[in-house]
């Protein structure tokens, strides 16, 4: 069985970085999709593609993954550049502000 090991990006729903500290280990595809004739949903008979462990550090789901005896494939993160903006959204309000708001 193989498997995936990696760290996941943050969702563009939020501007924080939760839930992208730990790493995800998640299964490949064993069978197919399949779509139900009468209903028109996809289902498959596959229940490890529902399956995703976290783990605290890479080391750590990568010794998992060997004790399990699985291949793996590790995807190393892209680092991302922070944003750190002089006061950032709190300038718009606040009180010292040297001109007039324009808004």
């Amino acid at each position: 069985m193989r498997a995936r090991i990696y760290q996941p990006a943050k969702t563009a729903m939020q501007s924080g970085t939760a839930k992208t500290h730990l790493w995800v280990l998640e299964f490949a595809p064993a069978s197919e999709r399949e779509v139900d004739p009468l209903m028109g949903w996809t289902s498959s008979s596959d229940t490890q593609a529902q399956v995703r462990l976290r783990f605290e550090t890479r080391e750590a789901a990568e010794a998992y993954a060997a004790e399990k005896g699985l291949d793996f494939d590790v995807v190393a993160p892209k680092p991302r550049k922070a944003i750190i903006r002089p006061r950032g959204y709190g300038e718009n309000f606040a009180t010292d502000r040297k001109g007039a708001w324009t808004h």
